[in-house]
């Protein structure tokens, strides 16, 4: 069985809720909206609007820039989101991999080491906020003193926690508090401080999947692992419409069909590489982009089967 989730984000009213009632129908799991301020909606607001129009349909930030956001403000929006949806709220974070962002709050971005120690220490802050702790924390990366979140309280016990990364410290972490894993596949971030270079080769997967596993020892229920996918095209030649993504990032076209961060194929070929991925890697979530929608949905009900083809 393979969950699929949407990532988007509104231009306008009507769009946005029609996408939001057309997610839920076909069958997705999620609509997620991506959190970069200063380059896209707010993700809580979206969000909000699309719990009014939609009963059954998960919503959740993906992910949220940890190095820009204050833990008791995440909290905040998250458990409101969870009251108005009625308990579908999730969160995503990731470390932060964009210089702009930072500056914008009046700080330079970080090396990666202490990007990575602020999502960890905003993550715990936020995960005890959302679990009515009062919290106090005093380190170079975050302080925070005598936190509590009084009001309001979220509807969920625990709201789901998604980590997005690629980073192997923060796979480990991932792996031993997330709900959810999800695999970026991305490497160095380029010049223009948004694109990657990218970790697909299934060596760099697998080693990416042992940080998880390793931090995972010890649990009782592993963390579920998800792809998010970049390139989704239903057609009969997979081979000449991922020739040029593959040449750009230096795999061949073989290398680049077998990762989880493409579905290219027939619908057949798209059902049994989605098996592969499960039986493969472990891989059970997917998020896909709006462009998406259309070309799976109707493909939903054979990969919730967890057909083959």
């Amino acid at each position: 069985m393979a969950l699929l989730s949407v990532q988007a984000q509104p231009t306008d009213a009507a769009s946005w809720l029609d996408l939001a009632r057309r997610v839920e129908a076909a069958g997705f799991d999620a609509l997620l909206a991506a959190d970069h301020p200063g380059a896209c909606a707010s993700p809580f607001v979206a969000l909000a609007t699309a719990a009014a129009v939609t009963s059954t349909l998960g919503l959740g930030s993906y992910v949220s820039n940890a190095g820009v956001r204050e833990p008791i403000l995440l909290a905040t929006d998250v458990a409101t989101l969870d009251v108005v949806s009625g308990g579908r709220a999730r969160l995503g974070l990731g470390a932060g991999h964009t210089p702009a962002e930072w500056r914008a709050v009046g700080r330079e971005r970080p090396d990666v080491t202490a990007r990575v120690r602020r999502c960890v220490a905003v993550a715990e802050a936020v995960r005890d906020l959302l679990a009515g702790q009062e919290i106090t924390v005093d380190t170079a990366e975050l302080i925070v003193r005598s936190a509590t979140l009084a009001e309001p309280r979220p509807v969920q016990a625990r709201v789901p926690l998604t980590i997005g990364t690629a980073n192997s410290t923060l796979l480990r972490w991932a792996g031993a508090h997330a709900d959810v894993v999800g695999l970026t596949g991305f490497g160095r971030t380029l010049a223009d401080g948004h694109r990657h270079d990218v970790r697909w080769r299934a060596d760099q997967i697998e080693a990416q999947l042992a940080h998880v596993a390793a931090g995972a020892t010890g649990r009782a229920e592993p963390p579920a692992l998800e792809a998010l996918v970049q390139q989704v095209a239903v057609t009969d030649d997979a081979e000449a419409v991922g020739g040029e993504t593959a040449a750009r990032i230096g795999l061949t076209v073989a290398e680049l069909l077998a990762t989880p961060f493409v579905l290219i194929g027939t619908a057949d070929e798209i059902v049994t590489a989605v098996a592969e991925h499960r039986r493969r890697w472990g891989i059970t979530r997917f998020v896909v982009r709006k462009d998406a929608v259309d070309q799976l949905g109707p493909l939903l009900p054979r990969l919730s089967a967890g057909n083959s083809a």
